[in-house]
């Protein structure tokens, strides 16, 4: 259900800033951008008469209902008021007040792609002392933190993906590059490489490296492993079964197309157009269509990597240009200041940043594309531009 707020709930909220630790100056820090408090939504957006309430169930076996929309720092009695001002809440009992939270953060830009502190070896921070929101952020950063503990107790290498391999690589790289200002939350428009970090892939992308980091079971381990070989086989199949312009199944075909054939085409070729899915062709083809959750799963995949090819390959020419840069170590212990060219402005920000990679170096804010030259240049004279992450 949706509940709205309306003149009365905002002249409560307004009469109450002055009681809101938010409006006092108790609480200083940022909040998160995409989800203000109702305070802040009456505050900010004073031209709106009314805003919307979510009512979400907390769950299958309470009557507790979370009014999504209007998170709160106001005291306990403005809050009783101003809830039960919206139409349907007249009665309503709250059994958990509203309340804000301001908590210290540890500077991402001096952890490493690992979530090691840099100055404590063993100390790994994820989650939400790192900037971040909660939820999937702080997840993910569990996620990656812990594995890497795990490899550092066994004297492994740590690992960290790359911008192109996982969200997780792209937040990560973000944080320890750039900082934040407030609380950090991911999307896919932080992503320059989204074609390639599809839902559909995911498995195919990191899988096998979860394997290796002793993160994937062997029941997941074996479903990955059918999926992947069906959809090698399958994607050979459609490459090497052709369509000829007068068979049967193009003249069903044409019935399909704007334009009929005009010469042989292989299901592969076919399956790019915008007209025609692989159900479709399976249909024309008369073959079987996969009914299990698995095979669905697969098809999906294989449709979209036709459907987009064209727009996949040049990314992924990007992602090996970018690559050269990105697996190419600065180490540790590099002295900046020893690097002949630079400005003093960014010899001080490639410091103060302490980049891991050259790739790194070029996404530092202020860092040009003739320092990373210089940069390079140094590392070669050095004899340590030859040095990759694995």
């Amino acid at each position: 259900h949706i509940a709205y707020t309306h003149q009365q709930t905002h002249e409560i909220i307004r009469e109450g800033l002055d009681r809101s630790p938010m409006y006092t100056g108790v609480i200083e820090g940022i909040g998160p951008r995409y989800c203000p408090s109702i305070e802040d939504k009456i505050h900010r957006f004073a031209d709106k008469s009314s805003h919307q309430v979510f009512i979400e169930p907390e769950g299958l076996r309470t009557h507790e209902l979370y009014p999504n929309g209007i998170s709160t720092s106001l005291p306990f009695d403005i809050q009783m008021r101003f809830i039960r001002s919206i139409d349907g809440f007249a009665n309503a009992h709250v059994t958990r007040p509203g309340y804000a939270i301001e908590y210290d953060f540890f500077d991402p830009r001096d952890l490493k792609p690992s979530l090691e502190t840099r100055f404590i070896q063993g100390l790994f921070f994820c989650g939400q002392i790192n900037g971040t929101t909660g939820y999937e952020e702080a997840a993910a950063q569990g996620l990656l933190a812990g594995a890497n503990a795990a490899l550092q107790v066994q004297d492994k290498p740590a690992w960290s993906p790359r911008r192109d391999q996982a969200y997780i690589g792209v937040m990560v790289d973000d944080l320890i590059t750039h900082g934040t200002q407030e609380p950090y939350r991911m999307f896919t428009s932080r992503a320059e490489y989204r074609l390639t970090l599809r839902q559909d892939n995911a498995d195919t992308r990191l899988t096998e490296m979860g394997r290796e980091l002793g993160l994937i079971d062997e029941a997941r381990w074996q479903h990955f492993c059918e999926k992947r070989e069906w959809v090698e086989k399958e994607s050979a199949r459609l490459s090497s079964t052709w369509i000829q312009p007068q068979s049967t199944a193009a003249q069903k075909l044409n019935q399909r197309l704007e334009k009929p054939l005009s010469h042989e085409y292989n299901l592969a070729e076919l399956l790019k157009r915008p007209e025609l899915d692989y159900a479709i062709l399976c249909e024309i083809n008369e073959q079987p269509l996969p009914s299990s959750e698995l095979h669905s799963q697969a098809v999906e995949q294989i449709e979209i990597q036709a459907k987009y090819a064209g727009y996949i390959d040049r990314q992924q020419q990007d992602i090996d240009k970018q690559l050269r840069y990105e697996t190419s170590l600065i180490p540790g212990d590099f002295d900046f200041n020893q690097v002949k060219g630079l400005s003093n402005e960014v010899r001080q920000k490639l410091v103060d940043g302490q980049p891991g990679t050259i790739g790194q170096a070029g996404r530092i804010p202020g860092v040009t594309p003739a320092a990373v030259s210089l940069l390079l240049v140094h590392l070669k004279k050095l004899g340590l531009l030859g040095k990759k992450i694995a």
